[in-house]
């Protein structure tokens, strides 16, 4: 433990009375690290951290890169902006060598800052010092190798500003209204691409698009909250790992705006957020991440394992793969809704469409808690928000906390017992149909912006018919497979495994999974358990 000698060393602490002392050292928390490790991230609830041994340094994103603004050395401290403007950091902290740490909670601050007025005296004045660094990085322009050019309400431009936000690319946006019919994309190198597909986009962002080689332990198809805790945990623990992913991390978790019950987020967290932070920690552990490849079929291999063919008739092969495919958005069952994708209609509602909603009248169409979130977001940017949802009320599928935000807010409107028939508008999406189901009629009314949330779909079908699903195309798993008739080995199928033995499926995709974030954590954690346990069986081995 930290004992009073060590903190008196603390130039900050040196004056104090013994009785404070005697108080900071049995209410601080002794935390010993690993040079690289860290005790603080950005957005982490405040706390002040003291040096006691070692070293640290203070780190920050800019521009996309994780750059180090400073250090701290034995007696030096860090979360002076924190505790002083009681707001989350504004920066990470890591151990630079072998450090020993002290960590100083707002109960213990507050009551040593009772005892000794000196101490918050100290911190605000460094906090003042640390506020005019961070200014300084704030001002500068961000630097990017890509530009996208393109009208602001073209649907194919959107795509390519959607999918290079979701894959933390940073780039340039230039509307040009009038002077392009095309998105066109410009890089660093001089490349000029006229209307790319999604695959040259990436590959032009650097993004990885092929494998790196042709044989792994474990493929994981889908990258959402699921897929990238599989391979986070696969990984880490020595598994040649890949994510095949169809568009970008984040799953549908990543279009949602606010994840506010996900444990260790008091504050909530983006699904662009989550899934960055997911993304970064599977890379730096070892994953690779391919993106906008899609599986076509999965076949035995004549070497063991399985054969994995991707779009374009390149294969992989595994010993084990995870399916962690997720689910689709229905599509939303007006006429003429497919002319208005991207240009007023989007599935889905993620932080980087606060530029389409910005003062515009916004209609949500779903009662989950993805469109309350929605809701209440986008009534920051909009002119109007308005829910339609075609139930009695919002009770039956939202949270209780959305619910009572979305009450409390004037300038969220819900409809009940209606829905969309119509879409209107020449060259966008100028106003919608609804009808009220209450009273049987119909009324347009103004809106340029349609979020779709109804509900999503499993998509399987492109699975063998070995992998056994239930009545709505979601894959069966433990009991279920074994119930189903297809499972073929004397032994029992582990809980989260297919009918098809070394198959796993987790997350949304999964026959009686929770739709939840943070069930979909649990199971990517505990499916890599469960792929040890299988390879051991496979390889004759034992795992300890």
């Amino acid at each position: 433990m930290i004992t009073v000698e060590s903190l008196r060393a603390v130039p900050i602490f040196a004056a104090l009375p013994d009785e404070a002392l005697d108080y900071l050292a049995g209410a601080v928390e002794d935390i010993q690290l690993v040079p690289g490790e860290y005790f603080a991230h950005e957005g982490d609830e405040r706390a002040l951290f003291v040096v006691i041994e070692g070293g640290a340094e203070i780190t920050k994103v800019v521009n996309g890169d994780e750059r180090v603004i400073g250090t701290r050395k034995p007696g030096q401290f860090f979360g002076e902006v924190p505790m002083t403007l009681s707001t989350p950091f504004p920066a990470s902290g890591r151990a630079s060598a072998p450090s020993r740490i002290a960590r100083v909670d707002v109960t213990a601050f507050y009551t040593l800052a009772a005892m000794a007025p000196s101490v918050p005296a100290r911190v605000a004045a460094l906090a003042r010092r640390y506020l005019d660094s961070l200014q300084v990085i704030a001002a500068e322009v961000p630097e990017t190798d890509i530009r996208l050019l393109g009208p602001r309400n073209d649907v194919r431009t959107h795509r390519i500003e959607r999918f290079l936000t979701r894959n933390q690319v940073a780039f340039d946006r230039v509307a040009t209204e009038g002077e392009l019919s095309l998105p066109v994309l410009e890089t660093a190198d001089g490349a000029h691409l006229v209307d790319p597909d999604l695959r040259d986009v990436a590959l032009a962002a650097g993004l990885d698009v092929e494998p790196s080689r042709v044989s792994y332990d474990v493929v994981i198809l889908g990258a959402g909250p699921a897929g990238l805790t599989a391979a986070v945990n696969g990984a880490a623990e020595g598994l040649r790992t890949v994510v095949i992913e169809a568009l970008a991390p984040g799953g549908q978790a990543g279009t949602s705006t606010r994840i506010e019950n996900y444990t260790g987020f008091p504050y909530g967290i983006s699904g662009d957020d989550l899934a960055s932070r997911a993304l970064k920690q599977a890379k730096r552990l070892g994953a690779e991440i391919v993106v906008t490849r899609t599986v076509e079929a999965i076949h035995p291999s004549d070497e063991g394992g399985h054969l994995i063919v991707l779009d374009g008739g390149d294969s992989l092969r595994a010993e084990v793969v995870i399916v962690a495919t997720g689910v689709e958005w229905r599509v939303l069952p007006v006429p003429g809704v497919e002319r208005y994708l991207g240009n007023g209609v989007y599935y889905g509602a993620a932080r980087s469409d606060a530029a389409v909603a910005r003062g515009a009248d916004v209609c949500i169409i779903g009662a989950g808690n993805s469109a309350g979130q929605a809701a209440l977001f986008f009534s920051r940017h909009a002119r109007s928000v308005t829910m339609l949802v075609r139930g009695a009320s919002l009770e039956a599928s939202m949270s209780r906390y959305l619910i009572d935000q979305i009450e409390s807010h004037d300038g969220i409107e819900v409809r009940t017992r209606s829905e969309v028939v119509g879409l209107h508008g020449a060259d966008g999406l100028e106003s919608i149909e609804v009808l009220d189901r209450s009273a049987g009629e119909s009324v347009e009314r103004d809106c340029s912006v349609v979020f779709v949330m109804i509900g999503a779909d499993a998509v399987t079908a492109w699975l063998p018919p070995e992998v056994a699903r239930d009545e709505r195309g979601f894959l069966l798993t433990g009991a279920d497979a074994e119930a189903s008739g297809a499972w073929r080995p004397d032994r029992r199928p582990f809980a989260l495994e297919t009918s098809e033995p070394g198959v796993f499926a987790v997350g949304d995709v999964r026959s009686g999974s929770v739709k939840r974030v943070a069930a979909g954590v649990g199971e990517g954690g505990m499916a890599v358990a469960f792929v040890h346990r299988y390879l051991a069986l496979e390889r004759g081995g034992v795992r300890g």
